[in-house]
């Protein structure tokens, strides 16, 4: 199965999802990663969970749910973002709970996802958008071979202070 790796699965969002969600969404320390300045209800949320059927063709998004095959714990999310079908490709982002961080869920997710993409959705390329001073995720997509192609100057305000943002690219090499 392309979704299921050696410790890991990626699985579709289901309605008992919920409460997972609003405790990620809802965590001020992931805000700036996810570009969010407010919290979300569990209404707004519920809403979200019923619209998540909708094909990555039509809403231009995937998200998935990163889950320890073992124990079935939700360890985080995953998504492809600006989907693009007539350019073959699309935005990448991740978020792992914080007591699952430095663990390999996720160099397993990104490589889960990127078949996936690369195979289903006959992607050519995957690009992602990072902060200057998210080091792990800068070392990730870095280590997992996507290449830095860029960098926006003082592209995100973070507590008052503009910080940069580097653009990286993965090209699917057949």
């Amino acid at each position: 199965m392309t979704l299921k790796g050696q410790n890991i699965h990626l699985r579709a969002l289901e309605p008992e999802d919920l409460d997972f969600l609003y405790e990620l969404e809802n965590n001020e320390s992931v805000w700036e990663v996810s570009n969010t300045q407010t919290p979300y209800s569990k209404w707004v949320l519920k809403q979200y969970l019923e619209n998540a059927h909708q094909d990555i063709f039509e809403a231009k998004q995937l998200r998935l749910m990163i889950v320890l095959s073992a124990t079935n714990e939700k360890v985080g999310l995953i998504d492809l973002f600006d989907f693009d079908a007539k350019n073959s490709r699309a935005g990448i982002g991740i978020i792992i709970s914080e007591n699952f961080r430095n663990q390999g869920i996720g160099k397993e997710s990104l490589q889960l996802i990127s078949n996936y993409a690369f195979t289903h959705l006959s992607l050519y390329q995957l690009f992602a958008n990072i902060t200057t001073n998210n080091e792990a995720s800068l070392l990730l997509f870095s280590n997992f071979g996507f290449q830095k192609i860029g960098i926006k100057k003082d592209w995100n305000k973070i507590n008052g202070t503009f910080v940069d943002e580097v653009l990286f690219q993965l090209i699917h090499k057949k």
